[in-house]
């Protein structure tokens, strides 16, 4: 029996085979489509994931502002930000966001569900947003991804 058989490989940067997969979240509920996201980001999809690198794919999310929220959260739930200085907290609902700006919602939840630290400043990078149908990444070719 060969003993390299046995051997476990850990995969690296350079060994990551990060593809592009777009994510149509029209009529999808934000926290469900939110968290497959940040899987896929992870690499935890991946048969060769490993905590410590960036194996996650490129994810491309069209139609952020037609998703939905079950129940009234999409009025009575609240997102709080802080500037830092006395009386700098505000509060912002889900409808309020989607009006200003459709895409920060879906960043929000996504960013929320990846590590806190260099790791998951990293991975954020890999996720685009884009309210409409159109995207920048078609010579990308990304492959389509359904939930």
């Amino acid at each position: 029996m060969d003993h390299n058989s046995y051997k476990t490989t850990n995969a690296n940067n350079a060994t990551a085979d990060k593809q592009w997969v777009i994510v149509d979240a029209k009529d999808q509920i934000l926290g469900r489509v939110a968290s497959q996201i940040a899987r896929v980001l992870r690499g935890k999809h991946k048969t060769s994931y490993t905590p410590n690198t960036d194996m996650g794919d490129h994810v491309i999310v069209i139609n952020a502002e037609k998703v939905k929220m079950t129940g009234k959260k999409m009025n009575d739930r609240f997102m709080f930000f802080y500037s830092g200085f006395p009386g700098g907290q505000k509060q912002v609902s889900p409808r309020m966001m989607m009006e200003k700006h459709p895409t920060r919602l879906m960043e929000h939840s996504v960013r929320g569900m990846l590590p806190k630290n260099t790791m998951g400043r990293q991975l954020f990078r890999s996720l685009h947003v884009y309210a409409g149908i159109e995207h920048p990444h078609t010579a990308q070719q990304p492959k389509e991804l359904k939930f």
